[in-house]
């Protein structure tokens, strides 16, 4: 990536942020002292950037440490996915930047769950187990602290599953989840948490209140609709993309 494209990708984030939030612990409730504090965000890319051939970046690292964000349309189809990281971002009680287009987004994160969240849930928490083990392969112990956000995610999975809502925060498991982070919980006992959690998501998923698929026609809806309202609001700074919204003719090219 050259300087001037990631210039280029850091002004979307600057200048058409929807929604931004703070995540991993702080928004689980889980922070300490030496905790960072991580951001998440969506921004939406003018409309009239899609007509060119170099299309907008799906996602941005940056500007600030420790900050990523996702271009809207490229957010959705994660979330309709059941993508845990970005269905949790929707989740977050720390909110940081938000305009109308991000409080329609929010007002749409129930369109987003369904009984997928099952499957990509417990995917991700196999995978993230996989890494430990194999920590302990290379090291003799895990990382506690990616043990302690594994063992929440599978509650929140299951809770979701059992409920219908996503809730993020740790509640009354904090101070046990604090304690695997410490490293003051045997590892067979952290195994035997994360297989009675599994064994229980997937008790939960039999009889869930979530629908079988999201609402994908819902969030469809609300791309056009925002992608419209960009087209008639070109930025002022692309000459191609004025001249092409202001110029109500229409050529047909030469053969």
């Amino acid at each position: 990536m050259t300087r001037e494209t990631h210039a280029r990708d850091l002004g979307l984030v600057r200048d058409h942020t929807v929604y931004s939030c703070v995540m991993g612990s702080r928004a689980f409730g889980l922070a300490t002292e030496d905790s960072d504090t991580d951001r998440r965000g969506v921004f939406a890319a003018p409309a009239a950037l899609y007509w060119r051939f170099e299309k907008p970046p799906t996602h941005v690292e940056g500007p600030a440490p420790e900050q990523f964000s996702w271009e809207l349309e490229h957010f959705c189809s994660l979330a309709l996915r059941a993508n845990p990281n970005v269905l949790e971002c929707l989740h977050s009680p720390l909110v940081e930047r938000i305009d109308d287009t991000g409080r329609e987004l929010l007002s749409l994160r129930d369109a987003f769950l369904s009984r997928e969240a099952h499957r990509t849930f417990v995917r991700y928490a196999v995978g993230q187990r996989g890494k430990l083990e194999a920590d302990i392969r290379r090291h003799g112990v895990p990382r506690w602290k990616h043990a302690m956000h594994l063992l929440r995610l599978l509650t929140s999975c299951r809770d979701l599953l059992r409920t219908g809502t996503l809730t993020i925060d740790a509640g009354e498991a904090r101070e046990g989840l604090l304690a695997v982070k410490r490293g003051e919980v045997p590892w067979s006992e952290v195994e035997r948490r994360m297989a009675r959690l599994a064994t229980e998501a997937d008790q939960a998923a039999a009889h869930s209140p979530l629908p079988p698929e999201p609402d994908r026609a819902r969030i469809e809806a609300f791309l056009i609709r925002t992608r419209r309202a960009s087209a008639r609001q070109p930025d002022t700074d692309d000459q191609i993309a004025q001249s092409l919204v202001s110029d109500r003719r229409v050529t047909q090219p030469r053969t």
